[in-house]
Order: structure tokens, then C-alpha cells, then sequence
């Protein structure tokens, strides 16, 4: 995660946990039968949806979203407009040593399809199939999530239940409904803060890597392609800037001076 995630992060907790020491003594959320019942519940639930391979891979995933950064769009670029100057000066077969340095797999997976010699058409069929099965290997993860999310609040309502059925059994004796009633409460703010807190959010930031990583591998993919028809850098590097935003691009407009001159525009 970036500084100012990790800066954004800390102050929200700070706040969220704040709003329950206003209210009271923090002791007073914390239940280990609700926590026992909303996480084993979920738990159990992921357990019988999911084979475990897909729960460990959804685990690594997560993990890896936030703990390795990801190239920008702006440095892809470069990269390519390196790797079009090598192949330009040098001949193709020069890529080799970029393929076995890189650690963008697309990349390599690409550069592998240059050096060996497939035609445009078969690279861009082979980095298209790459694309389509990455964004459902990447949607299987996220749909793992959401689901996982779904199951905590509604065992949450099952901890609530409990406790209600416990409290009602209980009519009558004071303490057997100052004891159950915690669990019933408690249940369901575990079951809310699980899901909205962590899951949710893990799914969301799933979703917009996967955006970034699909929008990084078409520019790779278009790059690849240039190479291979030898395409000028300068051309290759005006068509790759079009991936850009208009503000990581601005310095690379054309002066509107120059417009004027080559267009004999009059002031």
C-alpha cells in the first residue's frame, strides 16, 4: 500500500474506534460467544462453498494486492519505447535478455511470442486469451470475497438469534438475560464489521488492481505489436500515450506555436 493509504488507514480507525470509547467502555463489544458463533459460522459456511485450493489462492491474492506495487502506466511505456529502440538498433532477437529480466510476466509472455516469431495476428490472440482467462481467474477471487462477505452478517443474525432465544428461555431470572443479551447485540455488530470492514473493501481493491493490471497489459500487448511491425519509437511512443490520462501526458503535447507555424495559422 502506498504512505497516504497507510496515513488514511490509521486516522479512520482511530476515528472508528473513537466512536465506541465515547459511548461507553470498550469492554462492552467484546463477546467471545458472538465473535465464536459470526466467525465460526462464516468460516464453516467459506468451507463448504469453496475447495481449499481456491480459498489459499484468494488468500494469496488479497495478500499480494496490497503488499507488491504494480507498475504504473507511465512506466510501461518507457519500457516499451526501450525495448522498440533495442530492437530497432540491434534486430529482435536482442529481446531475448529483456525477456529473461523482466518481471512482468505479460510482458515476457509477450516478448517471448516477438523472439519466437509469431505473426502480429497470432500475438494478439495469444495476449487477448491471456487477458480473458487472467480477468476470470481474477473474478473467481473476488467473487470468493463477496461471498465470504455476505456470510458474516447473516450468522451475525444467527448470534442475534441465539442470544434472544437464550434471553426468552430465561424470563424471569435477571442475570440470564443480563448475560444472554450481549451475545444477541454483539453478534450482529461482529457480523457487520467483518463484512463491511475487511471483505467488502478486499473486494473493491481486488476489482480496481484487476482494472489497472487488464488496462497495463492491452498497453503491453499494442506495444508488443509495434515492435514487432518496427514501428518508429516516436510513432510507437504517440499511440502508447493515448493509454494516458490528458495530465500524465500534458508535457508531451505539441506546442501550439508549432501548430500555428506548420498550419500558417494567422494570430
Amino acid at each position: 500500500m502506498k504512505r497516504q493509504n497507510i496515513i488514511g488507514l490509521v486516522i479512520c480507525i482511530l476515528l472508528f474506534a473513537a466512536g465506541f470509547l465515547i459511548k461507553g467502555n470498550i469492554s462492552m463489544y467484546f463477546n467471545i460467544a458472538g465473535f465464536m458463533i459470526v466467525i465460526g459460522g462464516s468460516s464453516a459456511a467459506a468451507l463448504l462453498s469453496f475447495r481449499m485450493d481456491r480459498l489459499r489462492i484468494t488468500f494469496k491474492v488479497v495478500k499480494a494486492s496490497y503488499s507488491h506495487r504494480i507498475k504504473s502506466e507511465s512506466e510501461i511505456v518507457d519500457i516499451l519505447i526501450d525495448l522498440a529502440i533495442k530492437s530497432k538498433v540491434k534486430g529482435v532477437l536482442s529481446l531475448q535478455d529483456e525477456e529473461q529480466e523482466t518481471s512482468i510476466l505479460f510482458l515476457r509472455r509477450g516478448l517471448g511470442c516477438l523472439v519466437d516469431n509469431y505473426e502480429p495476428a497470432q500475438i494478439r490472440d495469444i495476449l487477448n486469451t491471456e487477458m480473458y482467462f487472467f480477468k476470470l481467474r481474477r473474478e473467481d477471487s473476488e467473487r470468493v470475497l463477496r461471498t465470504i462477505g455476505d456470510f458474516f452478517p447473516a450468522f451475525g443474525i444467527v448470534g442475534s438469534v441465539v442470544g434472544l432465544i437464550a434471553m426468552l428461555g430465561g424470563i424471569g431470572d435477571t442475570s440470564v438475560i443480563l448475560a444472554t443479551i450481549p451475545v444477541a447485540l454483539t453478534s450482529t455488530l461482529y457480523g457487520l464489521i467483518f463484512s463491511n470492514f475487511f471483505f467488502v473493501p478486499f473486494a473493491a481493491n481486488l476489482r480496481e488492481r484487476t482494472n489497472q493490471e487488464l488496462l497495463l497489459q492491452k498497453i503491453i500487448m499494442e506495444g508488443v505489436i509495434a515492435i514487432d511491425s518496427e514501428l518508429n519509437p516516436t510513432v510507437l511512443k504517440t499511440k502508447l500515450l493515448s493509454f494516458l490520462t490528458p495530465s500524465e501526458r500534458k508535457a508531451d503535447l505539441v506546442p501550439l506555436a508549432k501548430i500555428r507555424e506548420r498550419f500558417q495559422i494567422q494570430e
